[in-house]
């Protein structure tokens, strides 16, 4: 659906060049929910305007629904577009007009037929949740609202891939869990390709099937969502997953335990899946004679399923200990032992 193939774009600055992306090469199925994750400046911008065609790369290739995007021009570029839409961070709506006449606005410049435009801006209001407030102004509507026209404004010429940048940004946690949940029913109605921009990884968590995390215009790990949480390589990626396996007091926590007990086994197990399901602590309690002490813990649902994480002490005769470590392993409970609250 979607390739990169060793794009490379660079800005001209009053101090010389600016690699805003650097040789990235990315796969986006047809179909899935792709997130591409960042902090400012990282790069991530710039990918999605090249991905649309409103920049063109210095080298390489964009191809999207197998056109070279970054070859057209002109009326083939424009027609391309047709089926590339995309929504923002701040709505961008006409604040001039209702919310059933932004949603028609793209299709009046296509030239479709005002019976058709009607038809089409109905089922678009119903498809986003907006029945009802179909004569209303922009300034008459929430944040989440306004989110909604922009989906629905974003589908009205029927496209095959929509790209997000920042689009939950501005909104608040509920309203922004609601509209990721619009996000995934769009994706499994009508089979569209969607690519998220964000710098927040409870929106990768919440939807994205796959997950490309860049800094400083590179692309530094990929993979399935799941995959990633589950042993982030990057030191980016560790934070980004930190964002939402950590509680407030997290590290406290952990320092204090490290303080009290210096000479017993605190450890992280990793749980995936069905292991999240499954009673490993009264397991290990009752067969290898340690008792264990719960620091803290937390299950983060995503796309491909639940992946919690637990941190433990476990107290006991040495070999004890050691046995009960190597039972998690072999139940494919991954763990590791703490050192330090960093």
């Amino acid at each position: 659906m979607i390739q990169l193939e060793n794009v490379v774009k660079k800005y001209k600055t009053a101090n010389g060049y600016l690699t805003a992306v650097n040789d990235v090469n990315l796969s986006i199925n047809d179909g899935e929910i792709f997130g591409i994750i960042g902090y400012s400046g990282a790069g991530k911008s710039t990918m999605i305007r090249l991905l649309n065609g409103l920049e063109k790369p210095t080298s390489g290739k964009v191809i999207v629904n197998g056109q070279n995007i970054s070859a057209i021009r002109g009326k083939e570029l424009r027609n391309a577009r047709h089926k590339i839409s995309m929504i923002f961070q701040h709505f961008n709506l006409l604040w001039s007009r209702t919310v059933e006449e932004n949603i028609a606005f793209p299709l009046e410049i296509a030239g479709i037929s005002k019976a058709e435009r009607q038809k089409r801006v109905l089922e678009l209001i119903e498809l986003v949740g907006l029945k009802g407030r179909e004569k209303s102004y922009p300034s008459q509507l929430s944040g989440g609202q306004k989110q909604r026209v922009g989906i629905a404004r974003a589908l009205a010429n029927d496209p095959e891939v929509l790209l997000c940048d920042e689009a939950t940004s501005a909104l608040d946690p509920e309203t922004t869990d609601a509209i990721l949940d619009l996000l995934v029913s769009i994706n499994e109605k009508l089979g569209l390709t969607i690519v998220l921009i964000t710098h927040e990884m409870h929106v990768i968590r919440k939807i994205c099937h796959r997950v490309a995390v860049m800094e400083a215009g590179k692309i530094v790990e990929r993979g399935n969502v799941l995959e990633v949480f589950q042993s982030p390589k990057a030191e980016i990626t560790q934070k980004f997953v930190s964002q939402v396996t950590e509680t407030a007091g997290h590290k406290e926590s952990i320092s204090q335990m490290l303080e009290d007990y210096p000479n017993d086994q605190l450890i992280k197990l990793f749980f995936v899946g069905s292991k999240t399901e499954q009673p490993v602590i009264s397991q290990l309690i009752r067969e290898f004679n340690v008792d264990v002490n719960i620091v803290h813990g937390n299950i983060s649902p995503t796309k491909s399923g639940p992946y919690g994480t637990l941190i433990v002490r476990i107290v006991g005769d040495t070999d004890h200990v050691a046995k009960a470590i190597q039972y998690l392993d072999i139940q494919g409970i991954k763990s590791e032992v703490i050192n330090n609250a960093e």
